[in-house]
């Protein structure tokens, strides 16, 4: 089964290579002999349109590959979901024993594990296979995506797409949905249209961590569980409320690597409950303004990490 996946998924690989070379071939022969590296010559107003197009392409040939065997991709999805939603089991059997944590009851400690684990696995399946730039630096695999029409980060990205992690979404979704039937709240229109803001907005900040990382990978070679730390292991610290945590932790996951923005201060606005740190209400509704903030230096550290790539000569 391995050997015939893997024939499937260089198929796969082979017909999408074949398409952006094509493409390649058309735009050289509208624009004339390009250089070396090609990626780097796409005009900035065409980039972005550009990534889409070659990080759909890519994704779109990874499901192809993966939707050959939907068996095998039903099960790698519920077990993802099942192996994730073990970290709100062992909550809910903490709660067992005690009837709040840091003045958080088990519904409202919910609202804060689903709004976080959906936030993180959105990114993940868009951005989360950036942490292995590290492994084509040191082999000089990267070569080959240098040499192509497309934004190297939208194929860093697509690599590999994994459409079981769907199951992350799909169970921080589903305890989000619990989270929010069982809390005794008088919704307001504002509270109502903060909650998705949440998901989103916080899948922003942890893509731009997940960017970041991955142009930190440049200078260090090999750094992903640098990256994981602050993504998986700030997942983690977000499962539980804030009241816990020192105050400087609170302010450093605040207002230096603002992974406060993915749930804490919007879920503490939706549950009436005031910050730690005495922020204004009117901070749990920056989580997007946040996220565009981390993104910009992300995508420039990339640009820069990018251009300072020397090949390995393999």
């Amino acid at each position: 089964m391995a050997e015939v996946t893997g024939a499937a998924e260089a198929a796969g690989a082979a017909e999408a290579v074949g398409v952006l070379g094509e493409r390649a071939e058309e735009r050289a022969g509208e624009r004339g002999p390009r250089p070396e590296f090609a990626a780097l010559d796409v005009p900035r107003r065409h980039r972005a349109r550009e990534g889409l197009r070659g990080y759909g392409l890519i994704v779109a040939m990874w499901i192809r590959s993966t939707m050959t065997y939907r068996t095998s991709f039903l099960l790698s999805t519920f077990g993802n979901a099942a192996i994730t939603l073990l970290d709100f089991v062992a909550i809910s059997l903490m709660f067992s024993h005690v009837d709040v944590l840091g003045g958080f009851t088990l519904p409202e400690i919910a609202l804060l594990y689903g709004s976080c684990s959906a936030s993180l696995g959105l990114a993940d399946l868009t951005l989360g296979n950036t942490d292995r730039i590290g492994a084509r630096i040191r082999d000089g695999s990267l070569d080959t995506m240098l040499v192509r029409p497309v934004p190297v980060l939208a194929q860093v990205a697509a690599d590999r797409f994994a459409l079981r992690r769907l199951g992350r979404i799909a169970q921080g979704l589903g305890v989000l949905a619990w989270a929010i039937s069982r809390l005794d709240l008088e919704w307001t229109a504002g509270k109502v249209l903060l909650v998705p803001v949440m998901v989103l907005a916080g899948a922003g900040i942890f893509g731009a961590v997940m960017v970041a990382g991955a142009a930190f990978q440049f200078l260090a070679g090999d750094a992903a569980e640098v990256q994981n730390s602050f993504t998986y292991g700030g997942c983690t610290m977000l499962q539980y409320p804030p009241t816990v945590f020192a105050k400087d932790l609170l302010r450093g996951v605040t207002f230096v690597v603002p992974l406060a923005f993915v749930n804490w201060l919007p879920a503490l606005y939706v549950l009436g409950r005031p910050d730690p740190l005495g922020l204004p209400g009117w901070a749990a509704f920056l989580s997007p303004l946040v996220a565009l903030a981390v993104f910009v230096p992300a995508s420039l550290a990339w640009r820069a990490g990018v251009r300072s790539y020397r090949s390995t000569g393999s």
